[in-house]
C-alpha cells in the first residue's frame, strides 16, 4: 500500500469514526437487547496468502460453533431480524474501521478472503492479494448483487461451497485485478462515492 493511500485510509476512518461513534453504540446496544452476547462476529480473514487477521463486524447471525464458508441460502434461517436491517445497509461492516485504523484492511480494494479459499486457489489468491483488501472495491460495486442472487438459492452448505468457487470467486478476481491494475486514489475516491450513493436511502 502506498503512503498516501494509507494517509487518506487514517485521515477518512478518524473522521468516519468520529461521526458514526453514537450510531455505532446505539447498533451495539440494539443488536445486544435483540440478539445478545457476543455484540461483535470475528472471522479470519487473509490480508496475504500467509498474513490472517481477525475481521470485525456487528453480528448478525445466531452463531453456530459448526460454521464455515462463505454465507448461501443454507444459513438464512440463522440470520436475526436486526441482522437483516444491518447485511441490506452494510451496517454491519461499520466496526471494520477498527481494522482500517490498524492497516488490515483499505477502504477500496478486493474483500479479505477466508483461509480456505485462499488455500483452495492459491495462485489466484496470490495475485488478488498483492491489493490490500478492502470494505469496498470494483468487485464489490460490480458483482456483489449478483452473488447474493446466486448464494441465497442455494440450499446447503455444499451447494453453496460450489456456486460461490465456481461461479464467484472466478468473477470477483477477474474484477478485483482489473482494479489492481489500473488503481489511483482518484479511482478509490470514485468507489468510495459510488459506494456511499448506494447506500443512501432512495428517493421515490
Amino acid at each position: 500500500m502506498s503512503p498516501g493511500k494509507r494517509l487518506f485510509d487514517i485521515a477518512l476512518a478518524l473522521v468516519l469514526g468520529a461521526l458514526l461513534l453514537v450510531p455505532g453504540i446505539l447498533i451495539a446496544a440494539i443488536v445486544l437487547v435483540t440478539s445478545g452476547w457476543p455484540v461483535f462476529h470475528l472471522s479470519e480473514r487473509m490480508r496475504a496468502p500467509d498474513e490472517p487477521f481477525r475481521l470485525w463486524k456487528f453480528r448478525s447471525m445466531r452463531p453456530d460453533p459448526g460454521d464455515a464458508g462463505v454465507t448461501g441460502g443454507d444459513k438464512s434461517a440463522r440470520v436475526t431480524p436486526v441482522g437483516k436491517v444491518l447485511r441490506r445497509s452494510r451496517l454491519d461492516e461499520l466496526p471494520q474501521l477498527w481494522n482500517v485504523l490498524r492497516g488490515d484492511i483499505s477502504f477500496v480494494g478486493p474483500r479479505p478472503p477466508l483461509r480456505r479459499y485462499v488455500e483452495m486457489f492459491p495462485e489466484l489468491y496470490a495475485e488478488v492479494l498483492r491489493s490490500r483488501p478492502g470494505i469496498t472495491g470494483l468487485a464489490t460495486l460490480r458483482f456483489h448483487g449478483q452473488e447474493e442472487r446466486l448464494l441465497s438459492r442455494t440450499a446447503s452448505a455444499a451447494e453453496t461451497e460450489a456456486v460461490y468457487c465456481r461461479r464467484c470467486v472466478p468473477r470477483k478476481a477477474a474484477l478485483d485485478l482489473i482494479y489492481q491494475r489500473n488503481r489511483t486514489l482518484c479511482m478509490d475516491m470514485a468507489l468510495i462515492c459510488e459506494t456511499a450513493a448506494r447506500l443512501l436511502p432512495k428517493r421515490r
